[in-house]
């Protein structure tokens, strides 16, 4: 967020994921929901699709209604994703517990783990899975 007022020979590198989803609109107002996303661009077609740019934090992604016809399939088509999100936070424990309230799955809680880090995992009502965690400082391997 914040980059809009930069011009296209402006513009910094940045890589952000896209999700595909089943039911955009709805997958929109969950991850508001979940981690007090904020929505900063959105388009939408007369079908009710939708493209649309969130932010938690500083951290950027985009959602989309999956598009066969443009081999963008979600989780629910494939039968589970590729790709895990993970979201660093001062606070996984209350972050855990708002994604869970949106309706999120556990998948296993928030624990500290041996490599330093504390984290948890949840799959989102449209097959994503969040990693929500913090690390806990440096570790010997």
């Amino acid at each position: 967020m914040g980059d809009e007022s930069r011009s296209a020979t402006d513009q910094k590198t940045a890589i952000a994921p896209m999700l595909s989803v089943r039911s955009g609109a709805r997958a929109i107002e969950f991850y508001k929901a979940a981690f007090g996303a904020s929505e900063s661009f959105r388009i939408e077609n007369e079908s009710g699709e939708v493209v649309a740019r969130l932010s938690v934090g500083e951290a950027e992604f985009w959602l989309a209604d999956e598009s066969p016809e443009h081999l963008n399939f979600s989780p629910e088509s494939l039968g589970g994703g590729s790709v895990r999100m993970v979201m660093t936070v001062n606070d996984p424990d209350a972050a855990f517990e708002q994604a869970v309230k949106a309706g999120a799955t556990v998948v296993w809680p928030v624990e500290n783990q041996p490599y330093g880090w504390r984290v948890g995992r949840v799959v989102d009502p449209f097959g994503h899975h969040w990693e929500i965690g913090k690390p806990l400082g440096r570790v010997s391997v």
